[in-house]
């Protein structure tokens, strides 16, 4: 079993080109919901040359829509969405400096580009663990597109999230039999 590296964020390139396809990891700091409206949006703000929600340096955007929160608790079940409903956005994105995305399964290779060109990685959440992760984020912040409900963009502060990088900035990929 491999040693379960510990990551902070904001994300530094270091950091990113220090991850191996496989690695598991732990993610302290803040990271940001976002799913498909929400990824659409961003895309046609870019378009308008308009300032995104949040400062993508560093940042890792957390493919879920969190479930109704729980007395004693800072959020509602919260796990990865499928990867492939964002893969139109994602190049977008990381074009204007998005580095890192939380999900769940395979990416088309038009992002599995983005992230090597872009030096940025893609880190997996197994499904049904929804549950685990809500106990990893101590404080919630809605900071953009509110009409959106869940998929509204939410600042998450995490301690030790668990996932493993799917896709790593040489663009090998768990997924993929022949990248490994």
């Amino acid at each position: 079993m491999s040693k379960i590296k510990e990551i902070n964020t904001p994300l530094t390139p270091d950091v990113i080109k220090s991850l191996r396809c496989g690695d598991n990891v732990v993610i302290s700091g803040h990271i940001y919901t976002a799913r498909d409206a929400a990824h659409k949006r961003m895309a046609e703000m870019l378009a308008a040359g308009e300032i995104m929600p949040f400062d993508f340096n560093g940042s890792i955007i957390f493919y879920a829509g969190p479930a109704p929160t729980q007395p004693g608790m800072a959020i509602g079940s919260v796990g990865p969405t499928t990867g492939g409903r964002m893969d139109a956005y994602a190049p977008i994105l990381a074009e204007a400096g998005l580095v890192a995305m939380i999900g769940k399964g395979l990416r088309s290779n038009a992002v599995k580009q983005a992230i090597v060109d872009h030096g940025g990685v893609y880190f997996a959440g197994v499904g049904g663990i929804a549950a685990l992760m809500s106990k990893c984020v101590t404080n919630v912040e809605l900071i953009a597109f509110e009409d959106l409900g869940t998929e509204a963009i939410r600042r998450l502060t995490v301690e030790k999230l668990p996932v493993v990088v799917a896709i790593d900035s040489e663009g090998k990929d768990i997924y993929d039999r022949e990248t490994n």
